[in-house]
This record gives C-alpha cells, sequence and structure tokens, in this order.
C-alpha cells in the first residue's frame, strides 16, 4: 500500500511539472510541489523506519540468544575449575603410571636376578615382588576414576560447544588459528608424529612384515 502510494505521489510530481514546465511558475504552484514531494518522502521515511526496526530488532534477538548461550556455555567455570582439574587429573594418571611401572620393572628385574640356591629365601623373595606386582598394578583402578573424570569434563565441552555453534549457525574457517599451530602441524606431518593408533586404525604389523620381506 505505500509503495502504491508512493509511486501515485511521482505521479502527480511529474504531471505537474510538465504541466508548469514552459511557464515560471508561482508561489502557490511552488508550495503545491513541496507538499506532494513531502508526502512522497513521508511514505517513503516510513517504510525505510520499519525496514531498519526490523533489522534492528533482529540484531537485538540475535545479541540475547548469544548471551543466553555464553550463559549456558559457563565459560568462568570451564575455565577457572573444570579443565584445570582435569589436568590436574592427567598429571596423576602419568605419575601413577609412571611410578606403577618402575615398581614392576624393580619387581621383575629382582626376581630374574635372584638365585634359588636358598629356596625359603627365593621363595619369600618372589612372594614379596609378586606381590609388589599386583599392589603396582592397583592403579588401574584408580586411573580409570580418573580418566572417567575427563571424559566426562570433554563430553561437556563438546556438548556446550555444540550448543553454542548451533546457536550461531558457526561455519569453519580453513588454515590455522595462529603460526605456533600451522607449525606444530607441519613438524608433526613432515614428521610422521602419528602417535599411538587406536586398535583397527593403524597399520597391520603382517602389512609391515610383508613390506620387509619377513615371515
Amino acid at each position: 500500500m505505500a509503495a502504491t502510494k508512493k509511486k501515485q505521489h511521482f505521479g502527480e510530481m511529474h504531471t505537474f511539472a510538465r504541466e508548469h514546465e514552459s511557464k515560471e511558475p508561482n508561489f502557490a504552484e511552488v508550495m503545491k510541489l513541496a507538499a506532494l514531494a513531502a508526502e512522497s518522502m513521508e511514505a517513503f521515511c516510513a517504510s525505510m523506519d520499519a525496514t531498519t526496526y526490523r533489522e534492528l530488532r533482529e540484531i537485538a534477538n540475535y545479541i540475547e540468544t548469544m548471551k543466553s548461550e555464553i550463559g549456558v556455555f559457563q565459560v568462568n567455570d570451564l575455565k577457572e575449575s573444570r579443565i584445570p582439574a582435569a589436568g590436574e587429573e592427567l598429571d596423576a594418571i602419568i605419575k601413577a603410571t609412571e611410578e606403577a611401572t618402575n615398581t614392576i620393572m624393580e619387581s621383575a628385574e629382582a626376581l630374574m636376578a635372584a638365585e634359588p640356591k636358598d629356596l625359603k629365601s627365593y621363595q619369600a623373595l618372589v612372594n614379596d615382588k609378586v606381590m609388589a606386582i599386583f599392589e603396582a598394578c592397583s592403579f588401574q583402578d584408580i586411573t580409570g576414576q580418573r580418566v572417567a573424570k575427563v571424559v566426562e569434563t570433554l563430553q561437556m565441552i563438546e556438548s556446550r560447544v555444540g550448543r553454542f555453534a548451533d546457536a550461531v549457525n558457526a561455519k569453519d574457517v580453513a588454515g590455522f588459528l595462529d603460526d605456533r599451530e600451522a607449525t606444530r602441524a607441519q613438524r608433526k606431518e613432515s614428521l610422521m608424529l602419528n602417535g599411538p593408533q587406536l586398535k583397527g586404525q593403524g597399520i597391520d604389523q603382517k602389512y609391515v612384515d610383508d613390506m620387509f620381506g619377513k615371515k
């Protein structure tokens, strides 16, 4: 309706100008032309105001959604509590694994070096070292609990990142975050630092043996 009214105003202005183009317009005619122009601009401004308001409303809604999602993300809790706690759990896992490995290897070396000349002393040594190995192997239970905590934190981060990405309609950008990340990726690729592979994903040992001609 506004577009029709605006078109009508411009038509009237065009007709008025054509009718008076051959003579000098008087004051009343100038005022009439100004009135037509003002009415036309009023309709145009009204249309612009509605469009601008709608766009600003959409921007405001988007910002409100972003604020809500950032609040749900709980960035401060992740940064100050959960991620540091997960790091401490991983450090404890590494330390416990190292201590258990050292104990098992030392016990095994002691058994291999023992002389069974005195059967009673040898039996006592074997019992003592085997018990030490059993005790060292118990670290896996506590380690499993620590790993479960870390996995829980990772799953929570994954869930919140996924929800946030959906809310903002995020798209992946190719490339690296910074030069340091790019350098690490290039070094990993050039040196083939793939690390241990998951079961069924690495190169089969049979393929390696065939490549070197082993049977």
